[in-house]
């Protein structure tokens, strides 16, 4: 989706857990078809990725271990809604000084603002 809606920075990094579905070949195509590197923390080791464990905590015990899916592409919707609109948008973080991911990419995108802050 991110490369979908947005143009990505030619050194653009994809966090992941060591999870089948981020280590299976297929997926490693697409984000080759993306130019997009992947990273992968060792096994065990969970400081190489931490902001991306973080992220798939946060998703797991606010939103999937709380819903059941009657079907894949209900919780494919779900979970895209839950990224777009909540956690994004409203859910404030700590490591990012208590605000939203959206404010950050704003405050990014305007290096005006930036270099006033």
């Amino acid at each position: 989706m991110a490369a979908r809606n947005h143009s990505l920075a030619g050194v653009a990094v994809f966090h992941s857990d060591r999870g089948s579905n981020y280590t299976f070949s297929q997926f490693a195509g697409t984000l080759r078809r993306h130019h997009l590197r992947q990273s992968v923390g060792r096994t065990g080791i969970c400081y190489g990725n931490a902001m991306a464990e973080s992220f798939f905590a946060a998703l797991k015990n606010e939103r999937v271990h709380r819903t059941k899916y009657p079907t894949r592409e209900h919780a494919y919707r779900d979970i895209a809604l839950y990224i777009e609109f909540w956690y994004n948008t409203r859910r404030r973080h700590s490591g990012l000084q208590y605000q939203t991911p959206q404010q950050v990419h704003d405050e990014w995108m305007n290096p005006a603002r930036r270099s006033v802050n």
